[in-house]
């Protein structure tokens, strides 16, 4: 069961309106190195690693991700905030409102819409904790190029606040990657079911200092 904090984990509070930000930005959250795409990725992942703290640190990323996304919701929803529809035209926000109004919906800067193909497993944990190490560089440069993007203090807080914990989950995920690679060659690395390993009754809470 999850425990929802009603705060962000980051605070966000834009006063300036910016459709074009706010377009850029959504690719954060439905876009395919975003944060919806790492948080099902990540929570998808833990049921076929091979012990509890593999399931600890998939499980904490994975919810992590999640308020992620929240953050990302809020900073397009106070960056679009009162806009008029000349604006939203003007901003290339014109299609998003036929089919949308001023909803958020999961798509990416171009518009493409969010797809499970973006997030992949393979039940293997090396190749599927890569592929989370990977994910996690990709969202980073995906961050510093939103940050070029603005010059406005306020979206560039929350921006490098994100940034800085997709270096630490990537610095977890190569400590987990290097302590399986260890029990791979040591042939301590069990198969894994995902019916049989994983127990919704035991707590996960393996991370030490993350």
């Amino acid at each position: 069961m999850f425990n929802y904090n009603k705060r962000l984990q980051y605070p966000v509070n834009i006063k300036k309106k910016d459709l074009r930000m706010a377009k850029y930005l959504v690719t954060q959250y439905g876009g395919s190195n975003g944060e919806l795409a790492a948080a099902l990725r990540y929570l998808n992942q833990r049921y076929t690693m091979p012990d509890a703290k593999g399931k600890a640190l998939l499980t904490d990323i994975g919810t992590e991700e999640l308020a992620h996304v929240e953050m990302i919701s809020t900073m397009i929803y106070q960056l679009m905030k009162d806009a008029s529809l000349e604006e939203l035209r003007e901003a290339g926000l014109d299609t998003h409102y036929a089919e949308h109004s001023k909803a958020l919906y999961p798509t990416d800067a171009n518009g493409v819409p969010f797809t499970v193909a973006y997030f992949a497993t393979t039940g293997d944990p090396l190749a599927d904790i890569s592929e989370n190490m990977a994910a996690e560089q990709k969202a980073r440069a995906v961050y510093e190029n939103l940050i070029d993007l603005t010059q406005d203090p306020d979206v560039i807080g929350p921006l490098l606040w994100l940034r800085q914990r997709e270096i630490v989950h990537y610095a977890r995920f190569k400590e987990l990657f290097e302590h399986y690679e260890k029990m791979f060659k040591q042939n301590k690395l069990p198969n894994t079911n995902p019916i049989d390993q994983f127990n919704p009754n035991i707590i996960y809470n393996d991370m030490n200092n993350f």
